[in-house]
């Protein structure tokens, strides 16, 4: 009763108390406009959208916040607002917009979850954003909800239920935007699944896909519910010749995504297929070294979800290699990682 009792209070917190914490952005939110907006209940169009900025903002805080799950109180408070806004009389206009939004903030919502490793709550949020996505017709945002309820699938090792949701996923986004790159990113997830159920060709065909981001034009989406604008390529395609067993065409580009400016989940993941590839290797040094520091990434940032799962999948490789008391260690420790819940 205590948790629930946190909880109820976190989505009372006033929305624009928690906009404190946010970073100034270069781009202002008109809060007078939603104050009053979310006192009256009726919107006008031009309050709606005032919703997508707000949302960028908060996918901004995410993806600065080193642990994830300390967006989440104003994610869920933001939340409670377009629902409210939702029960009450709009104009068609203005019932699309509000369905967009929150599409958008149920996805968030679910990364959260998902970096917490709670997969259940993912999934659900997940599936309201498709069924908002799919209201309002945006064909591109009912696609990456879709393309994120299959991300969990992969990473549960559950290649042959991935595969359906993604090839849904690919035909709504040829419906979608061309100027974005949700085909693309689709595409990028696809060969992963390929990699998992061992289909090299099919693979290496979604990688080049994947690679035509790189020809679109003009300024591609990198933020918010669509961030695939070519710099994860080369971890993308390393983690898959990683699940393919081959480390001869892996290690090359997972080590040049190592220096590139990437996020620390991105870096922990990537350390992790490094580490895989010293196991494929039977190399007990490249494997401790990079296993420990994925380990370090993982208490770091509390993604238990995420890199913790990746090295979940690794622990059980270890066995061979016990006689190492490092890597004794290393197999001991994995367990030993908590998720901070949502």
């Amino acid at each position: 009763m205590d948790e629930v009792n946190r909880r109820e209070l976190l989505r009372l917190v006033s929305m624009t108390g928690a906009l404190l914490a946010v970073p100034p952005l270069e781009e202002q939110v008109d809060l007078e406009r939603l104050e009053h907006a979310g006192t009256t209940g009726r919107l006008d169009l031009t309050a709606a959208v005032e919703y997508d900025r707000l949302n960028a903002q908060l996918w901004q805080v995410f993806s600065r916040s080193k642990s994830k799950q300390l967006a989440l109180p104003v994610v869920r408070k933001q939340l409670g607002v377009l629902t409210t806004a939702l029960r009450q009389p709009q104009t068609s206009a203005v019932r699309r917009q509000l369905c967009i939004a929150a599409a958008d903030l149920f996805q968030l919502c679910g990364e959260i979850f998902f970096d917490s490793d709670q997969y259940t709550d993912a999934a659900q949020c997940y599936a309201l954003a498709a069924g908002a996505g799919k209201e309002a017709e945006a064909f591109d945002l009912w696609a990456c909800a879709m393309t994120r309820h299959a991300f969990i699938e992969v990473y549960e090792r559950q290649f042959d239920q991935a595969a359906p949701l993604l090839e849904g996923a690919a035909a709504l986004a040829r419906r979608g935007d061309p100027g974005l790159s949700t085909r693309h990113w689709v595409a990028a997830v696809r060969a992963q699944t390929h990699a998992g159920l061992g289909d090299l060709a099919a693979c290496e065909q979604a990688l080049a896909t994947a690679e035509e981001v790189l020809s679109l034009d003009g300024r591609v989406h990198s933020s918010g519910w669509l961030r695939f604008e070519g710099s994860r390529l080369a971890e993308e395609q390393g983690a898959c010749y990683v699940e393919l067993g081959r480390p001869d065409l892996a290690e090359a580009t997972l080590s040049d995504a190592l220096y590139q400016d990437i996020s620390p989940r991105r870096r922990g993941s990537v350390l992790t297929d490094l580490a895989t590839i010293g196991v494929q290797r039977r190399d007990t040094h490249q494997l401790v070294t990079y296993g420990s520091a994925a380990l370090d990434v993982a208490r770091q940032t509390g993604s238990a979800g995420y890199v913790g799962r990746k090295l979940a999948v690794l622990r059980p490789q270890l066995a061979p290699f016990r006689a190492d008391t490092h890597v004794r260690h290393l197999e001991q420790e994995i367990p030993r990682l908590k998720a901070v819940p949502a």
